[in-house]
């Protein structure tokens, strides 16, 4: 069989080795424990028996290939089981063991031979947990977990171990289907386990723990099938990772940090990221639920002043929405809660109502009859022992019938996590209600989902395969840096515009920027020379032709060099930066931001992965400070935004064009002009391999 039938044998096993000491007797009590009905066999060649179980002396002494096993031995031991397992035709297994390429060269060696032995064999790890399948009952896991068995569910990719464990331990109901401690990435990558999740109906997201993606296209694959199956990706990344050398000859990786083309990525295949580890688990057990919420207009039930601002301070800062009520809703609402009440969403249905189950209904089943996606109450329980809870009951009761009657998605949103018991969110969860526990981890799994739900019928309206990122690889020559006329006069030729300009010497200087009209700019010409402003090699806003000889014998060293002297654009409503930089497993990545003198005092960019779109170009220009200077702020005139998009995509076919030598390309500012007016390139910067 070939690796990815392989996979499928390792995750869902009909049987199971175990090779290894008395260590591997906690994992197969766990596989008991979780009542997993496959064969388990257990290789040791001193022991007659483990954890109740005959051994043999050899995976050559097994009666038949496994599909899958549990390897818990040492490094060197490791690699020579791996060869056997894999010559006898087992489906796969996890390889427990650490000292691999996390110790350096030695254990990176010890790796390569590890894949080697491993073939077409399906290999978790090495240094991993191993993986659980709590649908099938699987545990080829060494230690305790806080899951058991469930019919549907979320899975969890790992790069941390101990993450991984600790999310099978929350009190949050978050239903796990697979835990998969994913270690060194030897054989399968983050995009393999994807790609065989979501062939399993039963598991409704998948939640991803990323230190770093070695393989972005075959991952980007991965992502586009989850997206066409229906399948939500949710992300947590984990600091920014070195993804290359920093180049410092131009702005563009100043102000583009690493961690900038992970956000692209997961934008662009329309992951959702998470903040935090509570909000990654939030995010994911609302996606668990058969139908999420897929916009973000809210309907927000509290019976708290309180909890209805504070919610509300949360989703301003986000892209959910919460309107107001229609006229016959509010005049519903006013009568059933009376005249004191304020009629406003989010609603304070106040002690009118509370702890009254029909009249709970009445009122929730009347704000569910708006124009809404999703309704959300805040709802938090007494600690036990503090009372009778039938008042809080009355509420999540009438919710859940509301939510039925009404056929609209609802949530429950504890305002402190802890205050959400575990029997409550159960029958919750029964009722089709979703738990979310904490207030700021509730907002960012609802902003999650909707931004899912709008960002998925995108790319599905689209060509999805087109946002696979595709790595140029590591440059093999040498990279030069074209000299300012020389950039500009490449970017030209495919459309971006240029001042007027000539290159001159110093004497001639005074007499081209003459005949080019004043005022004028005079460079020096130096292509080591990446930030003239900084060297003092520009002069702007030159009136006459004294003023330009001045201006070159200072700059210019005695007069000595080339010079370019070009036409001063005056009117400017915006500046950008325009460049892109070269990652090699990223491939080329579009930064646009914020330009000027302001670049990196601002330090305001956004980033996209090549190829793109003029519709995702456009999109992430309006995400800018900069666009509301386009659209005319305050009393300043319109900027040319067509003009603006114009230019950027005639930067983004320069950069396809050349996409296996340029390393790096960089226009500063780019002056945006009043609309109808145009855009104008005032630098440039290219960075490539010679011809």
């Amino acid at each position: 069989m070939n690796r990815r039938e392989n996979v499928q044998r390792l995750l869902s096993p009909k049987s199971i080795a175990f090779i290894g000491g008395r260590d591997m007797a906690q994992a197969i009590r766990n596989c008991e424990a979780l009542g997993y009905e496959g064969e388990i066999r257990v290789v040791h060649p001193k022991y007659d028996e483990l954890a109740g179980y005959p051994c043999y002396s050899s995976v050559a002494d097994l009666p038949e290939a496994p599909d899958a096993a549990f390897v818990g031995v040492r490094r060197e031991l490791a690699v020579e089981i791996v060869s056997e397992l894999a010559a006898r035709g087992a489906g796969g297994c996890v390889c427990y063991a650490a000292g691999f390429a996390e110790l350096g060269e030695e254990g990176r060696a010890w790796q390569q031979e590890l894949v080697a032995a491993a073939g077409e064999m399906a290999l978790v790890g090495p240094n991993c947990y191993g993986l659980l399948n709590y649908l099938n009952g699987v545990a080829l896991w060494p230690d305790v977990h806080g899951g058991g068995r469930i019919e549907r569910g979320v899975a969890l990719v790992s790069q941390s171990g101990n993450v991984s464990l600790n999310l099978t331990m929350t009190q949050r109901s978050l239903p796990l289907s697979h835990v998969i401690s994913i270690g060194n990435q030897a054989v399968l990558g983050l995009g393999d386990y994807v790609d065989a999740l979501v062939e399993d109906p039963r598991v409704a997201a998948i939640g991803m723990y990323i230190e770093g993606i070695g393989d972005v296209a075959g991952f980007g694959h991965a992502a586009v099938r989850a997206l066409e199956k229906g399948v939500p990706l949710v992300a947590l990344k984990a600091g920014t990772s070195e993804l290359g050398t920093r180049i410092t000859l131009s702005h563009t990786s100043s102000i583009s940090e690493p961690d900038d083309l992970y956000s692209a990525l997961f934008e662009r295949l329309g992951i959702v990221r998470a903040g935090s580890l509570t909000a990654f688990a939030e995010t994911l057990k609302l996606l668990s639920v058969p139908e999420p919420p897929e916009s973000g207009r809210l309907a927000v039930l509290a019976s708290s002043g309180g909890d209805s601002a504070l919610f509300a301070d949360l989703a301003c800062s986000t892209e959910l929405e919460i309107p107001g009520f229609e006229e016959a809703q509010s005049t519903a609402l006013r009568e059933q809660l009376g005249s004191f009440a304020s009629v406003s969403n989010p609603l304070d249905y106040n002690t009118a109502v509370w702890g009254d189950r029909e009249e709970l209904r009445r009122c929730f089943t009347t704000v569910m009859e708006g124009n809404f996606d999703v309704a959300v109450l805040t709802l938090d329980y007494p600690r036990p022992g503090c009372g009778e809870c039938d008042p809080w009951d009355a509420a999540a009761d009438a919710l859940v019938a509301s939510s039925k009657s009404a056929g609209m998605p609802a949530v429950v949103a504890s305002t402190i996590p802890e205050l959400l018991p575990e029997d409550v969110r159960e029958k919750l969860l029964a009722g089709g209600v979703v738990p979310l526990q904490g207030l700021p981890e509730a907002v960012a799994a609802l902003a999650g989902a909707a931004w899912y739900g709008e960002r998925c019928r995108e790319i599905l309206a689209d060509e999805p395969e087109r946002l696979v990122p595709t790595s140029p690889g590591v440059a093999t020559e040498t990279v030069r840096s074209l000299d300012e006329p020389e950039s500009k006069r490449r970017l030209a030729a495919f459309g971006l515009r240029i001042p007027e300009g000539k290159i001159s010497t110093a004497a001639d200087a005074p007499r081209v920027a003459a005949s080019i009209g004043f005022p004028v700019v005079v460079k020096l010409v130096d292509h080591e020379i990446a930030h003239k402003s900084e060297a003092g090699a520009v002069a702007l806003g030159l009136d006459s032709v004294e003023a330009v000889r001045r201006a070159v014998e200072k700059i210019g060293a005695n007069g000595e060099g080339q010079f370019l002297v070009e036409s001063m654009v005056t009117g400017t409503v915006a500046e950008l930066i325009v460049g892109v930089k070269r990652d090699e497993r990223f491939g080329l990545a579009l930064v646009i931001g914020s330009g000027g003198t302001l670049v990196e005092l601002v330090g305001e960019s956004t980033t996209l992965l090549l190829p793109t779109s003029r519709r995702e170009v456009e999109r992430e220009l309006d995400s800018l400070k900069t666009s509301h200077l386009l659209a005319g702020f305050r009393v300043g005139p319109e900027g040319d935004r067509e003009a603006t998009v114009d230019a950027i995509m005639a930067v983004v076919a320069f950069a396809r064009k050349h996409h296996d030598r340029i390393e790096e390309l960089e226009v500063n500012p780019l002056l945006i002009l009043p609309r109808g007016k145009g855009a104008v390139a005032a630098d440039a910067l290219i960075r490539m391999q010679p011809e």
